[in-house]
């Protein structure tokens, strides 16, 4: 026999999909047989799987371990945790967690053996206790927003279930407001709002900009203000209004100004020689600035309050010699 006492992570969903989560492997037919037999209780009753949930139930699984083993399926994934492994936290609370995303990490499995921060994020919470593994059979913590595996910066995670419903709430409906660094060919001298229309190639992964509608493009807004500028280069700030694959960089190569090391969308030329004289091999975007929209939920104490993530060595050095930062 096995007991789940329901965690507030758990709360507020049916018995029978915390069941399908727990014995993912079990059909349904079997999870409904073991109920209507009492094989499964809920509080010491007899259930049928329509019962919602609360925060301190406990659910009996009458069942051999062997069976449950069996429908619990391979076992959940984990990094083991190592000291270099630790995410660079910026900010941390009970419902949420901001790190900052180094250049070449994933911020989400692509394969199925890829490290992520996910990954990152779910050996940091196994390790500090935060989390179990019984736990995260039923919920997984994950971050809200992706950035490129070549972009750095700011990563915002969900630690319990209603940070991670709130923190993706912002991001869909854009209240949440996010800003970027970058160094861009050219000089610009005054802020701009840009429109446009952004077609994405499945098959490239590319992305192309219009002004124009086109068929299956998708409305964009980026607007950029100059930071520093000096020669050929100017550091600008990015505001993300909306947030769609690449748009950035694609938005900004369109205007005649792409980031500096952008192999996919920049000037090969430019590139070359940051490569030559810097090794710089990917582009200079960093997600480094997150504003919190006023709110009264579970993230009230975050309201309006500003999280910033340090630029990584080699951007700041670049900048720097270029005269920018």
């Amino acid at each position: 026999m096995q007991e789940i006492h329901v965690t507030a992570n758990e709360a507020g969903q049916r018995l029978d999909k915390l069941l399908a989560k727990f014995l993912r492997e079990a059909p349904k037919s079997f999870l409904y047989k073991m109920l209507r037999k009492k094989n499964i209780t809920l509080n010491g009753r007899k259930a049928d799987g329509s019962e919602k949930l609360a925060q301190g139930d406990v659910i009996k699984l009458f069942l051999s371990k062997e069976t449950i083993e069996k429908f619990s399926g391979s076992g959940i994934i984990t990094v083991p945790a190592k000291p270099d492994m630790k995410p660079d936290i910026i900010y941390e609370d009970s419902h949420i967690l901001l790190i900052n995303k180094p250049v070449g990490m994933l911020s989400q499995k692509a394969r199925e053996n890829d490290i992520s921060a996910v990954e990152y994020l779910t050996a940091y919470l196994l390790s500090s206790g935060q989390i179990t593994e019984r736990e995260l059979k039923t919920f997984h913590p994950s971050i809200c927003n992706r950035l490129d595996r070549n972009t750095s910066g700011i990563l915002a995670a969900g630690k319990s279930l209603c940070g991670l419903q709130e923190l993706s709430r912002f991001f869909k409906d854009r209240s949440i407001e996010k800003y970027y660094l970058c160094p861009v060919d050219g000089l610009i001298t005054k802020c701009t709002k840009a429109k446009g229309f952004l077609t994405k190639n499945q098959k490239t992964n590319k992305v192309m900009i219009s002004p124009t509608e086109v068929s299956e493009s998708t409305p964009i807004e980026t607007e950029y203000r100059p930071v520093a500028s000096a020669a050929n280069i100017t550091l600008l700030e990015v505001h993300l209004i909306t947030g769609k694959t690449h748009q950035i960089r694609a938005h900004l190569a369109s205007a005649g100004h792409p980031v500096i090391g952008d192999y996919k969308y920049g000037n090969r030329k430019v590139n070359e020689q940051y490569r030559k004289q810097y090794g710089l091999t990917s582009q200079l975007l960093h997600a480094w600035r997150l504003v919190m929209p006023q709110t009264d939920g579970p993230l009230a104490g975050l309201s309006g309050r500003e999280f910033r993530a340090d630029v990584p060595d080699l951007f700041r050095r670049i900048c720097k010699d270029k005269g920018v930062m």
